[in-house]
């Protein structure tokens, strides 16, 4: 599997766009990620519900995305799912450069049907996760569950930011699931997103991030 191969007619544009890939024997992972884009996305990991969750965040986060991943699907989604998330973390980060201007904190509630999930982050630079979602099965869009709560995991060390998500109340499974990918990607466009009052400036007192 190549580079992510870049299409200019789809909007993807060169602005605050960060690219990442992984090679090692049990994946191929290729990311490319565009904070100021439109939502357009092509994601291709081979697990359909994921390729879902994924879309979810690039559509509400308004970012362009590219995820092309191989896996040995054969013993089972845990390795392609971790490598995604940790390549997309790092593809986020690199988007990011040295998070001048940022916003940095963002935080969204979604709700679907009966389900109300919350999201929020601060791009922070020191990574920690927490997730609490009262699963009710072993699994989602047949996805073990314990996975979900691993992309979090997974993202916010690699992307270096403090994540945490929750689902207030929730029954379906895939409602839960489908409402933090929602909230994860609006909480991400909300700190991501450039504050013209810094004036390039980090938002840090150490000057860092």
């Amino acid at each position: 599997m190549g580079e992510v191969e870049r299409d200019a007619e789809q909007g993807i544009s060169e602005t605050r766009v960060g690219r990442a890939d992984r090679r090692t024997a049990e994946t191929e992972v290729s990311v490319e990620v565009t904070l100021d884009g439109s939502g357009y996305h092509r994601i291709e990991t081979g697990i359909g519900f994921f390729d879902h969750m994924l879309a979810h965040v690039a559509l509400h986060g308004l970012f362009d995305l590219v995820v092309e991943a191989e896996g040995d699907l054969h013993v089972d989604p845990h390795h392609t799912v971790e490598d995604v998330a940790l390549v997309l973390g790092q593809a986020f980060d690199r988007a990011l450069g040295d998070r001048r201007g940022i916003v940095r904190i963002g935080s969204a509630y979604v709700p679907m049907d009966e389900t109300l999930a919350f999201v929020a982050l601060d791009l922070s630079g020191r990574p920690y996760a927490v997730t609490q979602v009262g699963w009710t099965g072993d699994r989602a869009g047949g996805l073990p569950v314990t996975l979900i709560d691993h992309v979090f995991r997974s993202f916010a060390t690699a992307v270096r930011a403090n994540v945490h998500a929750r689902v207030l109340y929730g029954d379906d499974d895939h409602h839960q699931a489908e409402a933090l990918f929602k909230a994860l990607g609006r909480a991400l466009a909300a700190a991501t997103r450039l504050d013209a009052r810094r004036g390039g400036s980090i938002p840090s007192t150490k000057g860092t991030l």
